[in-house]
């Protein structure tokens, strides 16, 4: 049977660009996050559950997600991003352990934000966490998402520690464009098929 292996990490550490590698070297891949947006767009059941929690708007008229405003109803709210994350969350969990199950490679990757929030590290054989220096991450997240330095440590502030996920993680690979990272990748890769 194939191991499971998540790979997660704070907003900016480059951990989608470090799961590419992994993809690249034939590993298969799993987006969590991109499934979730999937899921909430194409599951009528998902959908309805949106609409009776957050209201009718949350969704258009075309049966698209209002990802603004949907966005704005939870971001500052943590009691309402939990009912979100209890309704989006089960169904993506089962979805990924239903396409790992299915992988006949001596492992899979799944990538996921939320991988030690949410749980579903513990149907994981092994979870890789992506670290980079605070203000390299900032910088990242500025120029990617066009965003002030404060909204910026707004979101990381309503992340896990970064400390914490080190602490709770297999393998930790450092995103800090010093440390090469592929040398990184290959040893952790090695390690996985050899266990």
């Amino acid at each position: 049977m194939s191991k499971k292996v998540g790979i997660t990490g704070g907003i900016g550490t480059g951990k989608s660009f470090v799961a590419k590698v992994f993809k690249t070297m034939g590993i298969p891949f799993y987006d969590a996050d991109k499934e979730a947006k999937s899921i909430m767009s194409e599951s009528n059941t998902i959908r309805q559950a949106i609409q009776q929690a957050f209201g009718m708007d949350t969704y258009f008229e075309d049966g698209s997600l209002n990802r603004k405003l949907l966005a704005s109803k939870v971001f500052n709210n943590q009691e309402q991003l939990a009912i979100l994350n209890n309704i989006v969350h089960p169904v993506v969990i089962q979805t990924a352990k239903d396409w790992a199950d299915k992988q006949t490679a001596v492992y899979s990757l799944k990538e996921a934000a939320l991988l030690f929030e949410s749980k579903s590290y513990t149907s994981l054989d092994y979870t890789i966490v992506v670290t980079a220096p605070l203000e390299l991450r900032i910088n990242r997240v500025m120029e990617r998402d066009a965003v002030t330095r404060e909204e910026v440590l707004h979101r990381m502030n309503s992340q896990m520690p970064e400390e914490e996920k080190i602490r709770m993680a297999d393998f930790v690979i450092v995103n800090d464009e010093i440390s090469p990272l592929l040398p990184q990748i290959e040893l952790i890769n090695r390690t996985i098929i050899k266990k």
